[in-house]
């Protein structure tokens, strides 16, 4: 069945071409003297993406690298404000994200995602955007019941309370990648310990 996504974007796709333009994305990516590369953390929620995104983009900054952070919630503020949480506006908000972050390194960034993305069919559409190499997933692998335990929004309580429905690792799946680039246990090692992992992988991917 055609969703009223894909509907609207064949409508809107005719006689729309990709306009080529004279600075290139290598261009780009000299100035800042880095290669571009998106950095996708997926996992459950309370695994550690927001907080290890945002200690990665911290040292990457500290480095004089030009970095962007997409975050799952703040995202929903604007860009995907209009989506609710059905599989398929789950499905169309990791859609939106991934050419987000496609144009983001075309614009010569390293840019860090830290949605649940719960899907390997969704992954691997945002993967398909980019380029060899310029697509690391990192899989922030922690238990459902260390996640629960920390649930600082209290989202699994109401889950499990039948509150809300739909919540990935209760009543909806959560497939794992089954070949990430990176696999990060939080449930044994510090903010700090993975933090130093995800980025010794990437020192020698974004180097000019």
């Amino acid at each position: 069945m055609t969703s009223p996504y894909e509907t609207k974007q064949h409508q809107s796709a005719a006689g729309v071409v990709w306009h080529h333009t004279h600075c290139s994305a290598g261009d780009r990516a000299r100035l800042k003297q880095q290669k571009p590369l998106c950095v996708w953390l997926t996992g459950l929620s309370a695994s550690g993406k927001s907080t290890l995104a945002n200690a990665l983009e911290a040292c990457l900054l500290e480095q004089g690298r030009h970095t962007y952070l997409l975050d799952g919630d703040n995202v929903r503020h604007g860009l995907n404000k209009d989506l609710g949480m059905s599989e398929a506006d789950r499905a169309e908000n990791i859609r939106r994200v991934g050419e987000v972050a496609r144009l983001m390194t075309d614009a010569g960034l390293i840019v860090i995602t830290a949605f649940i993305s719960p899907f390997r069919a969704d992954r691997d559409q945002a993967r398909a955007l980019f380029g060899a190499q310029q697509f690391i997933e990192v899989f922030i692998d922690t238990s459902l019941a260390l996640c629960e335990e920390r649930d600082p929004k209290g989202m699994y309580k109401k889950a499990r309370a039948g509150q809300i429905s739909g919540f990935t690792g209760i009543d909806s799946p959560y497939e794992p990648p089954q070949a990430p680039e990176l696999h990060i246990d939080t449930s044994c090692k510090s903010v700090a310990q993975c933090t130093h992992e995800i980025l010794a992988f990437l020192q020698p991917r974004i180097l000019p």
